[in-house]
C-alpha cells in the first residue's frame, strides 16, 4: 500500500519487483522504538531552517546598520520545530541565541560596536529566543509523540483491512485474478468497498459490494459481508441460496446496530469451467463488464435491491447467465471508478477507456486491465473522493488449479 491507500494484490514477479524499485525511490522513513515506520518531512521542510538563516545573513548585509536584523533569528526555533527533533531543535535554539550575539557585536563582521552586545534589547532578544526554544522543544516533542501516535493508528487499520481484504491470489481454482483497492480517505485503507474470491465446489464464486456510509461504521459492515460471503459460498445450493443467506445476515445486522437504511450494493459471481459460462446476480450493483474478443461489454441482468434492502421487493432476486471462455477477462468495480471526476467534472468513461485501450487487441490478462486502469485513473482524476475495487477474472487456459 502507498501513501493514497492504495493496495494492489495478485501482481506477477515482474511487476513485485518494479515496485520495490519504486519503494526504493521514496523518502526514508524513521523507525520509532516500537518498530513503527514515520515518514520523514517533505526535504523542503527539513532545510527550511538554513533556508532561514541563510535569508537573515543575506538581509543584514543588504539593510543599513541600524536596524538589528539579528531579531528575526528568534523565529529560528519555531521554524525548527515543524520538521526537527527535540535535541536538534534545542540545538537550533542554541545557535540562533550564539548568532545574534555575532550580528550584535562583532565589528569585523557587522561592523557593530562590540558593546553593543550586552544592550538591553540585544539580552532581550537572547532571552526571547531562549523561551521559543523551549516551546519550540516542547513543540517539537507533542508533533514527535502525535505522528506515531497515527503512524501506529494507520497501521492497525491497514492490519484490519488487510485481514478483511485478504490480497488475491494470481489463482484461484480455475480462475485467474487481480485486484485492486483505493481508499477514498487519503492515507489509510480503510473504506466501504469490498471484494473476495472463494473456489467452492460448486466453482470460483467472487463478490464485489460497496457498504452504505463510511468509517468504522461501514467497516464493521464490510466484515459482516465477507465473513457471511465467505461462509455462504461453501454451503449446499446455488447462488441464489448465497444471496439469500447474506440478505438474511444483513437484516440481522441493521437489527443489532439499529439501522433502517443499512445496505450494501453487491455482485455476486459463480464460474461454471464445465459449462465455460459465468452466473450473476446482480444487487444494486454496477454491471460487470466483459473484454472478450476485442469487444467490451457491460453484462446487464434483471436488477434486485441492495442486500439489506431485500424485505422491500415482492420478488426473489433473478441470476442470469453469461458465456466465459478463454480470453475473456471480466471486471468488477465499484461506483469509486465510474464516479472519479476530472478537473471539469466530467465522470470517468470507463467503457470508452477499455475499448481504447483493450479493443481489437490480443486478450489481455487479469494484471493487465487492473494496471491499465491503476495508471489511468489518477491520469483522470487526482483527488478520488470515494472508495475505489476493481477485481478482474479470467479463466485459467493453463488448467491449472489453486485455492483461497
Amino acid at each position: 500500500m502507498d501513501g493514497s491507500g492504495e493496495w494492489i494484490a495478485g501482481r506477477s514477479g515482474r511487476d513485485r519487483r518494479r515496485g520495490r524499485g519504486r519503494a526504493a525511490g521514496r523518502l526514508a522513513e524513521a523507525v520509532d522504538s516500537k518498530g513503527f515506520e514515520v515518514p520523514r518531512p517533505p526535504a523542503w521542510m527539513r532545510w527550511l531552517p538554513v533556508a532561514y538563516v541563510a535569508f537573515v545573513l543575506l538581509l543584514e548585509t543588504v539593510t543599513p546598520t541600524p536596524w538589528a536584523v539579528s531579531f528575526l533569528l528568534i523565529a529560528l526555533p519555531v521554524i525548527a520545530a515543524y520538521s526537527l527533533g527535540p535535541v536538534l531543535v534545542a540545538a537550533a535554539t542554541v545557535f540562533a541565541v550564539l548568532l545574534e550575539g555575532v550580528l550584535a557585536g562583532t565589528p569585523c563582521c557587522t561592523g557593530h560596536n562590540i558593546h553593543m552586545l550586552w544592550e538591553n534589547h540585544h539580552v532581550a532578544a537572547y532571552v526571547a529566543t531562549g523561551l521559543v526554544g523551549v516551546l519550540g522543544v516542547a513543540l517539537a516533542a507533542h508533533r514527535r509523540r502525535q505522528e506515531q501516535y497515527l503512524v501506529r493508528a494507520h497501521s492497525v487499520a491497514e492490519a484490519l483491512m488487510r485481514t478483511l481484504l485478504r490480497p488475491v491470489p494470481h489463482r484461484v481454482g480455475r480462475l485467474l485474478a487481480a485486484g485492486l483497492y483505493r481508499s477514498g480517505e487519503v492515507g489509510t485503507m480503510v473504506g466501504g468497498d469490498l471484494y473476495d474470491l472463494r473456489a467452492t465446489p460448486a466453482g470460483e464464486r467472487a463478490i464485489i459490494g460497496d457498504v452504505r456510509g463510511k468509517g468504522l461504521q461501514a467497516v464493521r459492515t464490510v466484515a459482516d459481508i465477507l465473513g457471511s460471503f465467505r461462509e455462504a459460498v461453501h454451503e449446499p445450493g446455488e447462488l441464489p441460496a448465497v444471496a439469500a443467506r447474506m440478505e438474511r445476515r444483513m437484516a440481522r445486522e441493521a437489527e443489532e446496530l439499529p439501522d433502517d437504511e443499512l445496505f450494501v450494493t453487491a455482485a455476486l459471481i459463480e464460474y461454471d469451467v464445465a459449462a465455460h459460462r459465468v452466473t450473476i446476480i446482480n444487487h444494486g450493483h454496477i454491471e460487470p463488464v466483459l473484454i472478450s474478443r476485442g469487444e467490451v461489454t457491460p453484462l446487464i441482468g434483471p436488477p434486485a435491491l441492495p442486500l439489506g434492502l431485500g424485505a422491500l421487493a415482492d420478488e426473489e432476486p433473478v441470476a442470469y447467465t453469461h458465456p466465459f471462455t478463454s480470453g475473456d477477462v471480466l471486471l468488477l468495480c465499484t461506483d469509486g471508478v465510474i464516479e472519479a471526476r476530472d478537473h471539469n467534472g466530467a465522470f470517468y468513461p470507463l467503457l470508452d477507456r477499455l475499448r481504447d485501450r483493450f479493443g481489437d487487441r490480443p486478450a489481455p490478462g487479469p494484471a493487465d486491465v487492473i494496471d491499465f486502469l491503476n495508471t489511468d485513473l489518477p491520469r483522470h482524476t487526482r483527488v478520488f473522493h470515494d472508495d475505489v475495487a476493481l477485481l478482474a477474472l479470467a479463466p485459467d487456459g493453463g488448467g491449472g488449479g489453486g485455492g483461497a
